[in-house]
């Protein structure tokens, strides 16, 4: 049996975290649909279900015991298949260093990131600006105006950075031979828009989520150890399997008007990378649309989309 360790912190778990776990385990979850927690019959082995000898056993690492006690609660997973421990505060050079329960995993996921706390006083500025925007006949409601603020020490350079890079080296220091990370799109474009975020108007402050996520890709990359890179877009809380899955690279998918996708799908993406991409390095981007005409009723699997995508032969490029 092989033994898959999914990494998360608290702040992750709107990224996904519930949803890869859920799909490795077979947990359920009022979050969890059933494309996520009944696995394809193709591939009976591919995942440990409830009461079942399956081919991944998943253990979720996260940052504290409130967190830990909130996966527990979503996936309906064992106290055994969680362990707190802040990656970031490993001594990893000590043989104590690494957490029990731990040692073994030939996978790592890594589903962590940076997330921002909106302003409360923006929202009341954009709020009161309604009439006069109707009056004038703009959009009433400005979602860019609103401000957001990282909470300190998990900005995105912590988080996304130095976060990530603790927790590559505990994959090195583990054995691991396979890393997934679920980073997002739009890597290649400082401008965008999520770049601002945790910025003042000066653009002073702890923004640049973005870029910080690619920086720790590229030392991935340089690592050496097997890895896959998902770049999802805008993440939607909507069941999975029932949009065609197209995947692309360098922000491609970014010119699509509708640039969204299930975090189910996703986490089948991860899943798919543990399998038909064992031993392949890829960096891609993914969204979702309406099944084509001629495709038929069910879309391609997860699987069947990476796999395609391989043998394409396509994957970021980090010179951009």
């Amino acid at each position: 049996m092989k033994f898959l360790s999914i990494l998360l912190l608290l702040l992750s778990t709107r990224i996904g975290v519930t949803y890869a776990f859920g799909r490795v385990v077979g947990g359920s979850s009022t979050k969890l649909n059933s494309a996520v927690s009944n696995p394809p019959s193709s591939h009976p082995s591919k995942v440990i279900v409830t009461g079942a000898d399956e081919q991944f056993q998943a253990v979720g690492l996260v940052r504290t015991e409130s967190s830990g006690k909130k996966l527990i609660h979503e996936v309906k997973c064992g106290l055994d298949q969680v362990v707190v421990s802040d990656v970031t505060q490993l001594d990893i050079e000590s043989e104590d260093g690494i957490p029990q329960g731990l040692n073994g995993a030939e996978a790592m996921v890594i589903c962590t990131s940076a997330v921002p706390n909106i302003s409360k006083s923006s929202v009341l500025k954009a709020l009161l600006k309604v009439p006069m925007n109707v009056i004038m006949g703009k959009k009433p409601f400005n979602f860019r105006s609103l401000r957001f603020r990282y909470r300190p020490g998990l900005y995105p350079e912590k988080v996304d950075y130095e976060g990530q890079k603790k927790q590559i080296d505990l994959a090195k220091t583990l054995g691991i031979k396979q890393v997934v990370v679920v980073s997002s799109m739009g890597g290649t474009d400082p401008s965008n828009f999520l770049n601002s975020i945790g910025k003042g108007k000066d653009g002073s402050g702890n923004g640049d989520i973005l870029l910080w996520k690619r920086k720790a890709e590229k030392y991935l990359v340089e690592t050496g150890l097997r890895y896959s890179i998902i770049h999802p877009g805008g993440l939607l809380d909507t069941p999975a399997g029932t949009q065609q899955l197209i995947l692309d690279v360098d922000d491609k998918l970014l010119k699509n008007e509708k640039r969204s996708i299930s975090r189910g799908d996703v986490a089948n993406l991860c899943v798919a990378a543990l399998t038909v991409g064992h031993g392949k390095d890829v960096s891609f981007d993914c969204i979702s649309r309406e099944v084509e005409d001629g495709i038929g009723p069910v879309p391609p699997t997860a699987e069947k989309v990476f796999t395609d995508f391989l043998a394409e032969g396509k994957t970021t490029n980090y010179s951009l």
